[in-house]
This record gives C-alpha cells, sequence and structure tokens, in this order.
C-alpha cells in the first residue's frame, strides 16, 4: 500500500505551495478536503486562495515566515469556504516551509506538508471566530504598545525596565531576564522577577556551558521548555540552577541586531505554556524589538560617552580656589549628534597673581567647532601666560583664528562662505585684591553683575567684532569693580536664548534666578541650567520656539565677603569719551537696568532722558569726557536716585529762554520739569551737575540747588 493511500485511508492529504511560482500542488485527499474534485491536480494559487477563509489566508503568511525564521514546521487552523461563503470544514496544516529565494526575499517559499480535517461544527457563514480575533486583536495592541515603549527607551536601563514591564496576552511571565556577550562568556545584563543576589550562579558563564541561554546564543535558535521535565531532559548540567526557581516553562530566545547575536532573553513562567505557533510568534517579535532597542541604547550611551570624554579633554577643571573669590563653571552641549560643540570656558592662572576668566563660543555644532574651540582654547591660555593685556590676548586670538579659516582647504559641497568661522569671546583679567576686572569683548554677551541687594545689572561694556573675522582688529578694554559680595555672571548666548528666546525675553527669564538670594554659587549655577533645561522651562518659551537650541558655557565668580542685604547697594559707573558718542545709548540702558524694579515707569523715563541730555551736553559744549555716576539708595517703595554727571569744563550750565523753533538750550528747562531735585556743583577741576528723584515723591515737589 502506497503512502497516500495510507493518509487518505485517515482522512489525510498532502500538498505543496511554490510561492514563487504561484502554483499549488493537491493530492486527490487534499483537494476532497478543499471542496475540489477528488483528483490531483496542480493549480495556480488564485484558484485555490479562494478556498480559505479570508481572515484566516491573513495569518499564513506571518506564521510561514515565523517557520522559517525559526527552521520550525508551520501549523495552521484554515477554515474552508465555499462560492457563496459558507464554511464547509476546517482543516489543519503541518507544513515545512523551505526558502527559495536570497535573505532579503523571505516571502519566497516552497511550502510542503499536511492537509487534515478537525472535528469543529461549522457556522452557517463564514464568520471570523471571536475567540481567535480577540486574541489576535490583543496581541498586535501588545505589540504595537511594546514596539512604541522600546523606541523611546534611550538607555540600556530604560530598555531593560520597559523589557520588565511587558505583559503579553493570555501568558505573560512572571520573571525575565537579559544577557550579554562578553568575550565568550555569558553575563546578565538584567532580571526582574527574581531577589537580587538570584542571577550570581548565572553570571560570568562560559558560552559552552550546557545552558539554555548559552545554547541560544551559540546557534541563534530559539529554545521552549514546556516543562520541568523537558528542562531536566535536554540540559541536566544546569536544571539544579533552575530548579530552585520552581517554574513551569521556560522560552529562551536569541537577541539578533543587523545579523549580529548580541545575547539572550530569558522568559520564565510559573504555569505551563504550550508555546503555540501564535505564542512563540509573540516572543520572537519582542526579542526582535528588544534586540534593536539595546543597539540603540548601547550606540546613544557610546555617542554620549565620547561626546562627554571630548568635552572633558576640552574643558577645564577650575582647579584650587583663589584666595577672596569663589567660581562656579557648568557646561550643556547642544541635544542631537556626539553632543559637541564650540562653547567653552576656562580659568588662567596669570604671571602677575592675577587670574583670567574666558569664555567664548566658536560657530557651529559640529566636531569642527569642538576642534577650532580646543585649538582657540590653547592659543588664548598661551597668549594670557605671556603675560598680555586683555585687548591684546583677543587681538592676537582673532588673528590666529583667521590664520585657521586660511588654512582650511574646504571638502566636497563646501565653499570658503560655509567653512570659515567665527568665534565670540569675553576675557576678562581679575585682581582678588581689589575685586577690579579688567574686561575685554569680541562680539560676547555683556557680563552681569548682581550687587549684595540683590539686584542684578547687565554690565555694558566696550566690545569689538568677534575672533576671525578681521586680523588686526582692536578690542578697547572696560574696568568692572566687585565689591565684596557681589557676583559677576558671564555666558554664552545659549542660557540666554535657549527656548526660542531673544536676548531680551531671555534675560527677563534669568534676572529672577539672578536675584534670588544664594550663599553656594554651585546651587546658583544649577539654578540658571534648570530655569533653561528644567520642567518649567517649557512654560517660559520665547517667540522664536522653532529654533535650534545651543550648547550653555556658563561661568560665575563672587568676590568673597558679606552677602547682607543693605539698602545703598546700587551703583553705576562709566565714562563716555568724546570719541565715543554712541556710549550714550549704552548709558541709557545701563540706567533702565538699574531702575528695573523701579515702580513710577513714568520717572525712569524721565531720568533716561536727563541723563541722554547731560551726557550729550558734555560732548557737545566741552572738550572732555563724560563721568557718569547713578546710586540707588533707601528701602523699596522709598527709594532715592541720584545721577551725576561730571566733566573738566569750569564753564557752568545756565538758563536759557530759547525760541520756539530752537534746536538747543532746553537742558535745565527739563531738569526743572522732571526732576525732584538737581543742581550744578563746581569742582577743583570743572563741574557736577546732578539730579535726583524720589520714588515716594509727589511730581509737584521740586527742588532747585545751586543753579545759576
Amino acid at each position: 500500500m502506497r503512502t497516500e493511500e495510507i493518509l487518505a485511508a485517515i482522512g489525510t492529504g498532502l500538498w505543496s505551495w511554490d510561492s514563487s511560482a504561484g502554483t499549488v500542488s493537491l493530492d486527490a485527499e487534499a483537494a476532497r478536503l478543499l471542496g475540489l474534485p477528488a483528483e490531483p491536480t496542480v493549480r495556480h494559487g488564485a484558484q485555490v486562495r479562494p478556498r480559505f477563509h479570508p481572515a484566516d489566508w491573513n495569518e499564513v503568511d506571518g506564521v510561514v515566515n515565523f517557520a522559517i525564521a525559526e527552521d520550525t514546521v508551520a501549523e495552521a487552523r484554515l477554515r474552508v469556504v465555499d462560492e457563496q461563503g459558507k464554511v464547509l470544514r476546517t482543516v489543519r496544516s503541518r507544513s515545512k516551509p523551505v526558502g527559495v529565494g536570497p535573505p532579503s526575499a523571505p516571502h519566497e517559499y516552497v511550502l510542503m506538508g499536511t492537509l487534515e480535517e478537525v472535528a469543529e461544527t461549522p457556522d452557517a457563514t463564514a464568520v471570523y471566530t471571536p475567540l481567535t480575533g480577540d486574541w489576535r486583536r490583543s496581541r498586535e495592541a501588545f505589540l504595537l504598545d511594546a514596539g512604541r515603549a522600546l523606541a523611546e527607551a534611550a538607555s540600556t536601563e530604560e530598555v531593560l525596565r520597559v523589557a520588565g514591564s511587558l505583559s503579553m496576552p493570555g501568558f505573560s511571565p512572571d520573571a525575565l531576564a537579559v544577557f550579554g556577550i562578553s568575550g565568550e562568556r555569558l553575563t546578565v545584563i538584567g532580571h526582574y522577577g527574581q531577589n537580587v543576589g538570584d542571577e550570581e550562579p548565572f553570571t560570568d558563564m562560559p558560552l559552552d556551558t550546557d545552558y539554555p541561554a548559552a545554547e541560544a546564543v551559540r546557534t541563534g535558535q530559539a529554545i521552549y521548555l514546556s516543562s520541568p521535565e523537558e528542562y531536566r531532559r535536554r540540559f541536566p548540567v544546569t536544571w539544579p540552577l533552575a530548579r530552585a526557581f520552581e517554574r513551569r516553562s521556560w522560552a529562551f530566545l536569541p537577541l539578533i541586531a543587523a545579523g549580529r547575536t548580541m545575547g539572550a532573553w530569558m522568559a520564565g513562567f510559573r504555569h505551563s505554556v504550550p508555546f503555540s505557533p501564535d505564542e512563540r510568534s509573540v516572543l520572537t517579535t519582542v526579542a526582535k524589538m528588544l534586540a534593536q532597542a539595546l543597539t540603540r541604547a548601547r550606540v546613544a550611551e557610546t555617542e554620549r560617552e565620547l561626546s562627554l570624554g571630548l568635552q572633558r579633554a576640552m574643558m577645564p577643571s577650575l582647579g584650587p580656589g583663589v584666595p577672596g573669590l569663589s567660581v562656579a563653571a557648568r557646561y550643556i552641549p547642544t541635544g542631537g549628534g556626539l553632543q559637541v560643540g564650540g562653547d567653552w570656558y576656562d580659568m588662567i592662572q596669570l604671571p602677575n597673581g592675577r587670574i583670567a576668566l574666558v569664555i567664548g563660543d566658536v560657530q557651529g555644532h559640529d566636531v569642527r567647532a569642538a576642534g577650532l574651540m580646543g585649538q582657540l582654547r590653547i592659543a588664548l591660555r598661551a597668549y594670557a601666560a605671556e603675560g598680555h593685556r586683555p585687548d591684546a590676548v583677543l587681538s592676537r586670538a582673532s588673528r590666529f583664528l583667521s590664520g585657521l579659516n586660511d588654512a582650511y582647504e574646504p571638502g566636497d559641497g563646501e565653499d570658503e562662505l560655509t567653512t570659515a568661522r567665527f568665534a565670540t569671546c569675553l576675557y576678562a583679567e581679575a585682581d582678588p585684591d581689589s575685586g577690579t576686572l579688567d574686561i575685554a569683548r569680541a562680539g560676547h554677551p555683556d557680563p552681569v553683575v548682581v550687587s549684595v541687594d540683590g539686584t542684578a545689572v547687565i554690565r555694558q561694556t566696550a566690545g569689538g567684532l568677534p575672533l576671525g573675522i578681521e586680523k588686526d582688529a582692536d578690542y578697547p578694554t572696560t574696568r568692572v569693580v566687585l565689591e565684596s559680595g557681589e557676583t559677576i555672571m558671564l555666558c554664552t548666548d545659549g542660557l540666554i536664548e535657549t527656548g526660542g528666546h531673544d536676548m531680551a525675553t531671555g534675560w527677563t527669564r534669568l534676572r529672577p534666578i539672578l536675584e534670588e538670594a544664594t550663599e553656594d554659587l554651585e546651587e546658583l549655577a544649577d539654578a540658571l541650567l534648570q530655569a533653561v533645561h528644567g520642567p518649567g522651562s517649557h512654560y517660559l518659551t520665547g517667540p522664536l520656539v522653532d529654533r535650534r537650541e545651543d550648547d550653555i558655557a556658563v561661568l560665575v565668580l563672587r568676590r568673597e565677603g558679606p552677602r547682607t542685604r543693605r539698602p545703598p547697594g546700587r551703583r553705576s559707573a562709566m565714562t563716555i569719551a568724546q570719541a565715543e558718542p554712541e556710549r550714550i545709548a549704552a548709558a541709557r540702558q545701563q540706567l533702565r537696568e538699574l531702575l528695573h524694579d523701579w515702580s513710577d515707569g513714568e520717572q525712569v523715563d524721565s531720568a533716561v532722558l536727563m541723563v541722554s541730555e547731560m551726557a550729550t551736553n558734555v560732548l557737545v559744549h566741552t572738550d572732555g569726557d563724560a563721568l557718569l555716576v547713578a546710586e540707588v539708595s533707601g528701602e523699596r517703595g522709598e527709594r532715592r536716585l541720584r545721577v551725576e554727571v561730571a566733566d573738566s569744563s569750569d564753564e557752568l550750565p545756565h538758563k536759557r529762554r530759547p525760541g520756539e523753533m530752537a534746536s538747543s538750550g532746553r537742558g535745565l528747562m527739563l531738569m526743572e520739569m522732571l526732576a525732584d531735585a538737581w543742581g550744578v556743583d563746581p569742582q577743583g577741576e570743572g563741574k557736577c551737575i546732578w539730579f535726583e528723584l524720589y520714588e515716594s515723591a509727589e511730581p509737584a515737589e521740586l527742588i532747585a540747588v545751586g543753579a545759576s
């Protein structure tokens, strides 16, 4: 008796399906089971496919691909329907798929196996089985959620946390473990469902050990153990280690990414699991997603370690403390890529006993910007060590960066306009004994001075072009004096503008942080970064929120001394030279900063107008420079503003009666109208004209003193 006759006697038919040729071969019994004439036949797949219920047929492709990947038998239950869609019977197919195409074409295969009828009561119409449908829908929802969670995991720790929280539909494991490979040994990366220390027998295990995870790594094939007896039979050496956990079923799946086995994943169950094709398919899919997530996390962690190593190599340590000064610094790279950029800070011990504070920003957020930053930082250190003044240091640095730009050879797709880089920089030479800082600035944001009463003011300083634009650029120097307990903050524009802010709105966001009383500069530096990158920053976005974020470097220095809040805590002084009339605009801005919390906005406008008038008169009617001093004293709500403008001329101002068309002569008239008190004081050389405004004064209370 032939094999076909024996199989037909027990209601089993033979079939083969060649997906590449699109043909199906059936023996007589298989044809009968599919509702065709009971005779051997070869038909086109389009003729046979309508004999199966569409919902069942949609699952066949996934089952076959799974069997190809696992090198197992593809098993499926399929409902056979007639031309009207009525279910005739349910058959079970057990087939061995053999791939006939390259690995890149997994859908090309020959499916060879058996068809046999199973005893089920057919429905009147071809309705999708509720039990199967619910399970499949829950499986799809689970895989979508798992894939989304694993895709969002940014570190190995997060991937392991997600893996430990997976709850599979209908057969959730109670224990999970992820194994990695270190050389020729198996290691435990993470585990869930076990006590601390339970993993020790499985840690640092040779790959040739008779253990399921090791075999899964060696062979690249999944191992399913549905009972303790099967575990003991297949792995007798390591069974005593597994027996102590009192589990009933285990699945060990290799973690394969980009064709490379990187470890194994174990799922343990306290109940018996038969590991049906659907259950194996779910486990295999999760293992693939887990391997990809671990690969992404490791790449990201490697990039972070590389970027942190680069930044640690390029960023200086602040070294030992300087007597009389306290310093804190922070650097935060921009997100994405290798997280390296062109921002930097530095603190340099000078030959004369002073220290130099440097902060800068090279254009760009790439490796070249980081490389230029390192070269420029070294050059600045060398020029400073030679004993040059701040203006000379920046002039030499600009010439150095211009030379680097000239020597750079553009690559493919680059041109000179896009490859030439500039850098902003602020160089401050600080004297710890006197508290003076001589500042030279190359296109960099101005420093901020926080007085002992907590008032933060942008300190206007003279500046020049960014480094690298002109070889022979000049950089004027401004002297700032820090009193005991006062703080100065230097930062790059990333601290101000991150979050879509411009310079004005970004400064408004940072001012309250600087004005909060804190003795610890480290806490202040952290608070500044928290305001920019912390949770609250998401509610303080600026008008340019679609702009790319930037690196952040911040350097905070305080002259040691008592930080008791005393009323006369605000004072500002600046010189306006004859050759620098544009400094009048800086004087107006500096006065507004000094009065940022003044209760009467009209008084602030009046003060700015009078300062502009007084300084302009000095430049127009004398040959000397104007020295402006502004001081706020008293408690809030009852404060006094006194502004003095001194010059070297002995000629006193006098009142005029300008005509309607006159363009000058109204200065003293404005003083009489706007000031609460004003006057002119002769000095040994020159004179000083001054005015006062009182925060609580009535506008009608005017006092004129010493005017001629």
